[in-house]
């Protein structure tokens, strides 16, 4: 093989080197862990979509298993539109009646779940699409709304057996996880995704959660770019939950990371999904981007 003989080249050729020196490290500590990724369905369908696929598979080749978590909402909101129902949403949860409830299970277990599980088999035997309905993985009880509104067939997470995770993850397989769960008498329920990958990567033992979205993080004015909170700790996560002080929408991913941080989850992460390989960023680089949220007692 030849090298190049340019100097921009050679210098190029240095920069990845040094760029996977960085990651070493961190690879190193990461092999042989688990992590929940949470893909957002307002993530999907933008440039970083081909770059979070890659990130999945290389994160597997190097011994990270990873465990993917996905949303739909919008997806599911259009379809909703398509039939003439006009999609409501209290506190952040859509409220779900029989036939929504149909619509939200072909979107996201037939549709989402099947093309991320597709883009990532195009990298080999890797991938496998479940519910969870699937072998109890989640059980679902109906979500009370405090303000007595009837939400229909939308519930909390009520318990978690990851037995079919572990044993896809340990043949070497990428679990795809379509967040409808099993509800009283059989019957589907839809939980929020962000709640459910909480849940997921505390029942692990899971070495990080990371949720990817359409913002950069958290920031302590969402008017503000430059107000991003690049560490916090989980109770200071706790205290701006109780202060109301983030929009509906980020509110399920704050709750998620109490639920995986208090159930034993080292880190947790919001990223900016948007951003092609902010997976990696994040994970094998020094700097990181994004907010990052771990245990008081570990600063």
């Amino acid at each position: 093989m030849t090298l190049p003989t340019s100097p921009s080249s050679l210098d190029d050729l240095q920069a990845k080197a040094a760029a996977v020196h960085e990651a070493l490290p961190w690879i190193k500590r990461l092999s042989g862990c688990t992590v929940v990724v949470k893909y957002g369905g307002a993530a999907m369908g933008t440039a970083g979509f081909d770059a979070f696929v890659d990130d999945v598979v290389l994160l597997r080749y190097v011994g990270v298993d990873v465990i993917v978590v996905h949303g739909g909402g919008p997806e599911v909101s259009q379809l909703m539109t398509r039939f003439g129902k006009e999609p409501v949403f209290v506190d952040g949860h859509r409220v779900t009646d029989a036939e929504t409830m149909d619509l939200a299970r072909m979107v996201l277990v037939g549709r989402v779940n099947k093309t991320l599980v597709g883009r990532i088999n195009t990298h080999g035997r890797l991938a496998v699409g479940l519910s969870g309905e699937d072998g109890l993985l989640l059980v679902a009880r109906p979500r009370v709304d405090p303000g007595g509104r009837d939400l229909g067939y939308v519930g909390d997470v009520a318990a978690v057996d990851p037995t079919a995770l572990r044993a896809l993850t340990d043949k070497g397989l990428v679990p795809v996880v379509a967040t409808v769960a099993a509800g009283p008498e059989g019957l589907p329920y839809n939980v929020n995704a962000d709640a459910a990958a909480g849940s997921l990567a505390a029942a692990l033992g899971a070495e990080k959660l990371v949720y990817l979205t359409d913002v950069e993080g958290l920031y302590a004015d969402l008017a503000d770019p430059g107000s991003l909170l690049e560490q916090l700790t989980v109770d200071e996560v706790e205290a701006i939950l109780v202060g109301g002080q983030v929009a509906s929408g980020m509110v399920p991913k704050l709750t998620g990371i109490v639920t995986a941080l208090r159930g034993g989850v080292r880190r947790a992460h919001i990223l900016d999904g948007r951003r092609e390989h902010a997976l990696l960023l994040e994970l094998f680089t020094d700097s990181g981007v994004g907010t990052m949220v771990q245990a008081e007692e570990e600063l």
